[in-house]
């Protein structure tokens, strides 16, 4: 099996496989969409945590008989 330094190449019509070192630019793409990856996915954690802040606060005040903010009441789920 292949680390994450190498590629693999397969032939479909001989069906030859061979393993060849990454290159450079190959390497610096992996880390950049890994980065991106985890920048997307701390962003998709956040917005869910706030999503979920706004929910606890809008029932709440739901339970306690306040008004709720405009970013409140659109988490609620009629």
């Amino acid at each position: 099996m292949a680390d994450t330094s190498q590629a693999v190449d397969i032939n479909c019509t001989t069906n030859e496989v061979t393993y060849r070192d990454l290159t450079a630019e190959e390497i610096a793409t992996q880390q950049a969409l890994a980065a991106q990856y985890e920048a997307d996915r701390q962003a998709r954690e956040a917005e869910a945590a706030k999503v979920a802040e706004l929910k606890a606060s809008a029932k709440a005040k739901l339970v306690a008989g306040q008004p709720l903010t405009e970013e409140e009441a659109a988490t609620v789920v009629l």
